[in-house]
């Protein structure tokens, strides 16, 4: 038997990972450019920046928990409807998953033959992933899809705050924004080597959004820092 592997299959935690990972280089470099701007000194942008980590990587975790979970309890409400209605109406049930593949383009006496064979073998199974869309591929993991969200966060969030450890004070700012973009237009290549998708479009594509985003940043920080100062 031949099995062909695709990309698709990490979808899950593939977006899980670029998601969390950009956001944490982006929002923690936003963080501790802002702080930066305002003329803060070295050990409160410091500060800034690991406070950062911490609550970014719990709330992407909390985030990506709750949503999957939410999408997890719909699959499972849609299985259970399905799951009754096999048992109150197996052949209208039959009759809808011959019409999908009637709609599918095969005859409809091979329609039949093809649903009724699928069903003998798992009926739950042929609708959810006919009718349903649902399949161990793209199913709901909340625990992953935390995991590797406060894990990728914390990863990505690391740089930019060992980056304002270890500049001079008065190279911070410059120091934080190339080894932001530098790592960015790295993470851009891998996810799109991950999902085999053009490289040079995930690369301007991550690298823009983020440099509008530190530039907000900078001008906020800026300019709060001579309001208040």
């Amino acid at each position: 038997m031949h099995r062909e592997r695709h990309t698709i299959g990490r979808v899950g935690w593939l977006r899980a990972a670029v998601l969390g990972a950009n956001d944490g280089i982006v929002s923690t470099a936003s963080l501790v450019l802002g702080v930066a701007s305002a003329n803060t000194s070295s050990s409160g942008v410091l500060l800034a920046g690991c406070a950062g980590l911490v609550a970014g990587a719990m709330s992407m975790a909390t985030g990506e928990y709750v949503s999957v979970s939410s999408q997890a309890d719909t699959e499972k409400a849609a299985l259970a409807q399905e799951k009754k209605e096999l048992a109150t109406d197996y052949d209208g049930e039959v009759a809808e998953l011959t019409s999908i593949y009637i709609q599918r383009g095969l005859e409809p006496a091979l329609a039949r033959r093809v649903a009724e064979q699928l069903m003998a073998q798992d009926a739950l199974d042929a609708h959810a992933r006919e009718e349903l869309g649902l399949s161990d591929i793209n199913s709901a993991r909340p625990l992953q899809a935390a995991i590797f969200s406060a894990l990728s966060f914390s990863a990505g969030a690391v740089l930019p705050v060992v980056v304002a450890w270890l500049s001079p004070v008065e190279l911070v700012l410059p120091f934080i924004i190339l080894s932001t973009l530098f790592s960015l237009a790295i993470l851009g290549y891998i996810s799109s080597a991950a999902s085999k998708a053009p490289a040079l479009k995930a690369i301007i594509r991550i690298t823009f959004w983020s440099s509008m985003a530190m530039a907000l940043s900078m001008g906020v920080g800026s300019l709060a820092g001579h309001v208040l100062v």
